[in-house]
């Protein structure tokens, strides 16, 4: 079992930045690929960015690649996702997502085993 907390969202004018936390509990953490997904109001849940098991290989959406970094500590079961050059465009809910098993193409909601309850981030023009 894998239980997720995010945080660290809220208002920001675009340009600004943002770190976004994610506070994850549970023996299988260090095996899991975890990734950040958004939401924006009527539209489906899309893939952000994802970070291996060591941390050292990483694969983000096009429309964030060079702005946002994702990144993890295991030694204290953190997870984050550094947003810089906010742009209203990136305006959803955030969610902080772990999928078991050994880095693949887990680039869909149905690829991820455990979720956490999302946080709000809202560029403004």
């Amino acid at each position: 079992q894998v239980q997720l907390v995010e945080s660290g969202g809220g208002l920001v004018q675009a340009g600004g930045s943002l770190r976004l936390s994610c506070a994850a509990s549970g023996r299988t953490f260090t095996n899991a690929v975890m990734g950040w997904f958004r939401q924006a109001p009527g539209k489906e849940r899309a893939f952000v960015a994802r970070i291996s098991w060591s941390g050292g290989l990483t694969d983000y959406t096009n429309s964030v690649k060079g702005r946002f970094t994702i990144s993890r500590d295991n030694a204290k079961n953190m997870v984050y996702l550094r947003m810089n050059s906010l742009k209203p465009e990136d305006t959803a809910v955030y969610y902080c997502a772990a999928a078991l098993g050994p880095w693949a193409n887990q680039k869909t909601v149905s690829d991820y085993n455990y979720w956490g309850q999302g946080t709000q981030v809202t560029v403004s023009s």
